[in-house]
Parts: structure tokens; sequence; C-alpha cells
């Protein structure tokens, strides 16, 4: 993995994680003024925070402008930097009072600005106690428990549901239509992970860590990948049994195999399966700290709502939401339909 002076991901990540900066703004207490709701601070401030050079502050505001741009550096002019001016007048006495364009950084810049430079040793400290704080909240939200992460989403416990519903649909059609012993459950199993995530089982497995005896990965799956496997079954089931009829016989393991590879090769899953990857890839990492080898080309930052549909207010555990009335009550629903 990249050190995060390397990696615009990893500092995103961190960036786009208000549950961590706001542990963070408690932790380091760095100071600022309060402009319009929000902590800023000079570029003369920072530049002692972090006991650089103007010329180095400069050099890296150029060289990252548009990251930092993104993440709360500000360049005041006109009417706002009159605003600026008088609040803080006679507070920075290089800041002249002539000054016609000020760059300032709010906190979320400040620490971004950590994550890139190399030359300060204040930088390197608090980039080292960030990367603890952002572990310890994601752990603490997630109630200790990231490997079932997952489960906090609102849309897993459907997302399993109906999945479940559909697997009964694909092993009732391969009992039927496809020749062999117990294990062309498992193989064919193991085709569709591999065609959704390139990973069979036991590859899932060892990527998150999962514990010896773990019999259901699935319960570790997000909701877009237990839909996108719902999917799959569905229509595979349904093709095997077409190919059955049409040859009136079932299909051998090698014929049932041949008819997923065509099955999954259908230009309908490719923005389906881009997502599922990407999703897969994106949150192990972030949430997880587990790297998918084959998907790494599919990493990108983690977006901010993420962060709170898994860590949020809205999120809960598996065991909340079981006895939440109204989650029962849908469920009752879809029963008795």
């Amino acid at each position: 993995m990249k050190d995060i002076t390397e990696s615009n991901i990893q500092r995103q990540n961190i960036l786009n994680n208000r549950f961590a900066l706001v542990k963070a703004q408690e932790h380091f207490a760095l100071g600022g003024v309060l402009f319009e709701g929000e902590y800023v601070f000079t570029k003369q401030q920072v530049a002692a925070l972090f006991d650089i050079s103007d010329a180095t502050m400069e050099r890296y505001l150029a060289a990252h402008d548009n990251e930092l741009k993104n993440n709360g550096y500000h360049v005041f002019r006109g009417e706002k930097l009159k605003k600026f001016k008088q609040l803080i007048f006679g507070t920075f006495i290089d800041e002249g009072t002539k000054t016609t364009v000020l760059g300032v950084l709010t906190f979320r810049a400040v620490l971004n600005l950590a994550m890139l430079l190399t030359e300060s040793q204040r930088a390197r400290d608090i980039r080292t106690r960030l990367l603890d704080i952002v572990m310890d909240v994601v752990a603490e939200r997630a109630g200790g428990h990231t490997q079932y992460i997952n489960q906090r989403d609102d849309k897993y416990l459907l997302a399993a549901f109906q999945e479940s519903n559909y697997r009964k649909a694909f092993t009732s059609a391969i009992s039927q239509y496809v020749e062999g012993n117990n294990w062309k459950y498992a193989r064919l199993t193991n085709q569709i992970y591999q065609c959704i995530f390139e990973e069979d089982a036991a590859e899932y497995k060892r990527v998150l860590n999962l514990p010896k005896g773990t019999k259901e990965v699935r319960d570790t799956m997000y909701a877009e990948i237990l839909t996108l496997i719902a999917s799959f079954e569905s229509g595979l089931a349904h093709e095997l049994k077409k190919k059955s009829e049409q040859l009136s016989r079932k299909l051998s393991e090698s014929e049932a195999e041949i008819v997923l590879k065509e099955f999954a090769s259908h230009p309908l899953f490719k923005p389906q399966l881009l997502e599922a990857r990407t999703k897969m890839a994106s949150r192990d990492l972030g949430f997880r700290d587990a790297l998918h080898q084959k998907l790494q080309a599919y990493i990108q930052a983690i977006p901010q709502a993420d962060f709170e549909r898994f860590l949020g207010e809205a999120s809960q555990t598996l065991q909340e939401r079981l006895t939440d009335p109204a989650t029962l009550d849908v469920f009752k629903r879809l029963k008795d339909r």
C-alpha cells in the first residue's frame, strides 16, 4: 500500500470521514479563526504551524492546487476579504491592511496539507496520530466489528433477504438441470463470485481475514454485491433450465459453466460489474483495511455519503434492525406476498 503522502485516495478517505475529522479537531486543538461558521487559518499561520518557509508553502499549494481547493483552501477577495480583515485586524501583523487577496485554509485543508508535507516533522506527527484516530473512530462506530460493517447499511437486510430467496431457486435449478455430486453447487457459486469480483470464496475469506470455520461469506458482503449475486443466480437458473430443456437432458458441469460464462458476458452486466467492483474494493480498503489485489484498478476514494451510511446516526447493527418493529413489518409483508 502506498504511503499516505503518495496516495490521494487514502488522503481523501480520511478527509471524507466527518466523524474522524471531528475527533481530530478536538484532539489537535490547532485553533484558527472562526469565520462564517468554520475555523480557518491564514497561510502565515499554517506555515508557522508546520515550521516551513513561505516558499515551501507556495510550492505545495501550487503542486496540489485542485486537491487542496477541493478540501478547503480558499483565496479571499473583495467583500469576503474585507469582512475577514475586519475580524482579524491587528492579529496577524504580516497580513497587511492593503492586502487584496488572501489564502486561507480550513481545518480540513490543514490536515490535507499535513498529509502531503514531507519536509515537516510536525506534519509527520499529525498524520501518524491522525491515522490512529481514523482507525479508532471506524472501530468505535462499527461496534468493534468492521468485518460486518456491511450489515450497518439500512439496505443490507432487504438485499440479504431477497438474495436468499433467489439462492433457493438457483440451487433448485442446479439440482434439476445439472449433473454431478454436491460439489456442483460450490463450483458454480465460485464461478459467479469470480465473474463479479474475480475471487472465489476461499480467496475472499483470505482477503477479509475471516476466521477459520466461517461458512457464509455473504454475511460480510455489501447490499449492492448481494443484489448483483441475486441477479446472476436468478438469470443463470433461467438459462440452465432453458438449455437443459433444449437438449432434453441434464447438463454436465462443464456445460453449465459454459452457460454461465455466456450469461455473464452480456453487456447488460458491464455497468453493474463496474459499480460492484468499485464499491467492494474501495469500501473494503477504507473500512476494513483489506486490499483486493485483483480489484486494485477499481479503488476510489470512499464518498462522504458512504461514511454516513455505514458510520452515521442512521446506521444500526443487524441485531438492532431485527428488533425494529418497522423492519419486522416490512418482512412480514414480503413473506405474505
